[in-house]
């Protein structure tokens, strides 16, 4: 190729949005502005090879293949049926549909985010949620920020300050997704790291030794991974009480949100997979100045950092500067507020999450043999292992009912995720699986569809 050969800009983006460019994905198409800059970056790129004296790849592949690329990255709505409850790449816990709604709502309009409706004068946008999380969890007060690093960076800012000294056990230094690591947030937040104990045994005289020299202890509960063997940690109760003694306020981040250690929404299923789970209410008994957790694991709700405990130390954190910076806005408050008031109403089995956790393996089984009575032959019903997922429960797994495709696993899993709606799938022992426990009941026939268009 030459440079007389290069088509314009506008002549390859036409080509590129012809026929079938825009199929097989299924996607929305592509802002021709973006086809435009694919396009003039495609040129420039085949312009400096030729002058560099290399023969560019066909400029027309090259483009698609970026759409395509685009494409894939649009934000939809996808099946889940990877048996991981909490996907953290699927978007973690969905949430009920009616808080969706009221979100939408919210989003859609102007709303009282930070008005009083009764005066007109402005309010706290965290007013309702500081009414009902104390009557939820027991605290004296409560609000909510954007994630729960965003609590524990706000938390640690407010507490100990720039300079401030606080005591964590080394067994609890943790690194979760994305390569966020604990004593990087508290480098962040100004706070100085004093690390107690060993990596497998920390225990109550560890934290005793500091504890008249620093200016807060934090306990983080390891969400994503477990210490198994010779280990030994204090406990919650043991912690709040030695804080209380030096008067130096307390932190407990708990990580994933189990709002009751007892979980007595389940009534008589299993919550042996919980066992090793702190909870929200018994963090906040255990006399505790600030308990931190997600929103969006399990607690079923949407992204957010929960800030709850008491009255002063929870004050002194709202009013932080860092809490402008990571407050939530309007709807994601109107659904968080969705998700707590099915606490408060006794309504937590209609939480997505739980309902998907609670389902029993005779009604997966009933769910399966109707889709393969649907499908034909090509389809196996085989046991599968659904896991809570979202560095929730780290080890745990709730015993689940998968539909085996087999075949090139591959071409299989990419076929499903390319249908509308995209089926996202596991690839397992060669074979496909689709695990029923993270599907709801209402994508069953959306999953009929996708097998028969892959199997057919």
């Amino acid at each position: 190729m030459e440079m007389r050969d290069l088509p314009s800009v506008d002549a390859l983006a036409g080509t590129l949005t012809e026929g079938s460019v825009q199929q097989g994905l299924h996607a929305p198409t592509v802002p021709m502005p973006l086809v435009l800059h694919v396009a003039r970056t495609v040129i420039d790129e085949a312009r400096e090879l030729i002058l560099a004296g290399a023969e560019p790849p066909d400029l027309v592949w090259s483009g698609r293949q970026r759409l395509a690329s685009m494409k894939a990255s649009m934000p939809r709505a996808v099946v889940n049926a990877t048996g991981v409850l909490l996907h953290t790449n699927l978007g973690r816990a969905p949430v009920p549909r009616h808080a969706a709604q009221h979100a939408a709502d919210i989003a859609a309009s102007a709303s009282n985010v930070e008005l009083d409706i009764r005066t007109g004068l402005r309010s706290r946008r965290r007013a309702y949620l500081g009414h009902l999380l104390p009557v939820v969890t027991g605290a004296e007060a409560g609000f909510a920020v954007n994630n729960n690093a965003g609590a524990l960076l706000l938390a640690l800012a407010s507490v100990a300050g720039r300079g401030g000294r606080v005591a964590v056990s080394r067994g609890e230094l943790i690194e979760i997704g994305g390569s966020f690591r604990l004593p990087s947030l508290m480098e962040a937040s100004g706070a100085t790291l004093v690390e107690v104990g060993t990596t497998n045994r920390t225990r109550r005289a560890d934290y005793e030794a500091v504890a008249g020299d620093v200016d807060a202890i934090l306990k983080v509960h390891p969400s994503n991974y477990r210490i198994d063997g010779f280990a030994e940690e204090a406990s919650y109760e043991e912690l709040a009480a030695l804080a209380a003694q030096h008067a130096v306020p307390f932190i407990a981040d708990i990580g994933s949100g189990l709002m009751d250690a007892t979980a007595p929404w389940l009534g008589d299923a299993d919550r042996s997979w919980l066992r090793s789970e702190p909870g929200v209410i018994q963090t906040v008994a255990a006399g505790t100045d600030l308990v931190l957790f997600s929103g969006d694991k399990l607690m079923g709700g949407p992204q957010a950092g929960i800030i709850v405990g008491k009255k002063e130390a929870v004050e002194r954190a709202a009013r932080h500067p860092i809490a402008r910076a990571v407050r939530l806005d309007g709807q994601s408050i109107a659904s968080l507020a969705s998700v707590v008031e099915m606490y408060a109403d006794a309504r937590v089995l209609d939480i997505p999450f739980w309902s998907m956790a609670s389902t029993s393996v005779e009604d997966l089984k009933a769910r399966a043999a109707a889709i393969v009575a649907e499908v034909g032959d090509g389809v196996r019903i085989v046991d599968s292992a659904s896991v809570p997922g979202a560095g929730s429960v780290p080890g745990e797994s709730i015993p689940s009912i998968a539909l085996r495709l087999d075949g090139d696993a591959d071409q299989l899993w990419t076929e499903l995720a390319a249908g509308t709606p995209a089926v996202i799938s596991v690839r397992r022992d060669g074979a496909v699986h689709l695990d029923l426990r993270s599907v709801d009941a209402s994508h069953d026939s959306d999953i009929v569809a996708a097998i028969a268009a892959v199997i057919g």
